[in-house]
């Protein structure tokens, strides 16, 4: 059985899907970006800063699902240009220690013209 997980400390979702889904022992995350919740709005325009914003996103739907970075398995990462890709593994190695499988590719565009949005599978 799947369960819908929502938490008020991510974004809400810009579409008709769930912030993420909890099946059978894992937690599937929708593709965050980085819209701070408070606002509704991208505040940071440096890879840095909405990185940043992402990785406080995910990790708020990891634990409204009873999960964590930390028990992630696999991300895919998205970038709007592949040259922000040093500062964007700066910044997630600080947040996925664990060092869970990856893929990272650069992309056209992304929603809200954001610079990168990351999306896990993690154990529930």
């Amino acid at each position: 059985m799947s369960e819908k997980v929502y938490t008020k400390n991510a974004p809400d979702a810009i579409g008709p899907y769930s912030q993420a889904i909890k099946s059978n022992g894992f937690v599937f995350t929708s593709g965050q970006i980085a819209i701070n919740p408070a606002t509704g709005n991208v505040e940071a325009d440096t890879i840095e800063g909405q990185t940043e914003q992402v990785m406080k996103n995910l990790k708020a739907v990891l634990e409204e699902a009873g999960s964590s970075l930390e028990k992630a398995v696999k991300t895919v990462c998205f970038l709007a240009d592949m040259a922000d890709f040093g500062k964007f593994n700066e910044i997630y190695g600080n947040y996925f220690t664990g060092k869970p499988a990856r893929s990272c590719v650069a992309v056209k565009s992304l929603p809200k013209n954001v610079l990168c949005e990351v999306e896990v599978i993690a154990e529930a």
